[in-house]
C-alpha cells in the first residue's frame, strides 16, 4: 500500500474538489444555449419588457414640446411685426392725410392773397375805365370821328379786351332783379313799366373778377 505524505493528501483534495465544482456547474447549463444566445434572449426581454419603447416615446414627446415652443415663440414675433406694420402703415397714411391738407391749404391761401392783391389792383384800375367812359359818352357825334376820339376809344377797348382775359366782367344790372349781393341801391324810383324791385337805372358800373365781387353797381330801383 502506497503511502502519500500530507502535502501530496491537500493537493489530491484540492484537485477532487475542483472536479466536482467544474462537475456541478456543467450539469447547472442548457448545452443547447451559448453564451451568445443568452445574451441574445436578454435583449429580446427587455424589448418585450417595453423599456426600449418607452424611452423612444419620451424623447419624442420631447422633441414634440421643443417645436411647439419654437412655433409658438415665432408666431407671436410675427404677429408684433404685424402689428407694427400695420401701425406704421396707418402712420404714414395719416400723414400723407395731413400733408395733402396742408398743401390745400397752402394753395387756396395763394390763390386768396393773389386774388386779393389783382382785386386791389383793379379797384385801382376802375376809375380810369370809369373816366375813359364818362369822356366818350360826352362827345358830340360830329367829333366822335375824330382821329383823337377815335385813338381813346381803340385804347378803352383794349383795357377792356386786357381785363377781360383777367377775369374781369361787368355786372349785368339795367332790367335785372335787384340782388344785394351784386347790387347796391342808392335810390328808389316809380316806374309802370317795370316791376317792383326791379333795377331800373345803372350809376356806377360793377365788376366781378373771378365771381369775387370787386365793386358793387350803383343802382336805382323801382319801388
Amino acid at each position: 500500500m502506497i503511502r502519500l505524505s500530507e502535502k501530496e493528501k491537500k493537493e489530491l483534495e484540492k484537485e477532487e474538489a475542483l472536479e466536482e465544482a467544474l462537475k456541478e456547474a456543467a450539469e447547472g447549463l442548457d448545452p443547447e444555449d451559448s453564451p451568445e444566445e443568452a445574451a441574445a434572449g436578454e435583449k429580446e426581454e427587455a424589448g418585450e419588457s417595453g423599456e426600449p419603447e418607452a424611452s423612444g416615446e419620451s424623447e419624442k414627446s420631447g422633441d414634440s414640446e421643443k417645436e411647439g415652443f419654437f412655433k409658438k415663440k415665432k408666431d407671436k414675433k410675427v404677429t408684433e411685426l404685424e402689428e407694427k406694420v400695420k401701425e406704421l402703415t396707418d402712420q404714414r397714411i395719416r400723414q400723407m392725410a395731413e400733408f395733402e391738407n396742408f398743401r390745400k391749404r397752402t394753395d387756396k391761401e395763394k390763390s386768396q392773397m393773389f386774388d386779393l392783391g389783382a382785386k386791389s389792383v383793379i379797384e385801382k384800375i376802375l376809375p380810369v375805365v370809369d373816366n375813359f367812359e364818362r369822356g366818350l359818352a360826352s362827345l358830340p357825334e360830329e367829333e366822335k370821328e375824330n382821329p383823337f376820339a377815335d385813338g381813346m376809344n381803340k385804347i378803352y377797348k383794349q383795357l377792356m379786351t386786357e381785363l377781360d382775359n383777367l377775369g374781369v366782367k361787368a355786372i349785368e344790372a339795367k332790367g335785372k332783379e335787384f340782388n344785394p349781393e351784386l347790387h347796391n341801391a342808392v335810390m328808389q324810383v316809380e316806374s309802370e313799366e317795370l316791376e317792383s324791385g326791379t333795377v331800373a337805372e345803372e350809376l356806377q358800373k360793377g365788376y366781378t373778377y373771378h365771381d369775387i365781387v370787386v365793386r358793387h353797381s350803383m343802382v336805382s330801383v323801382v319801388s
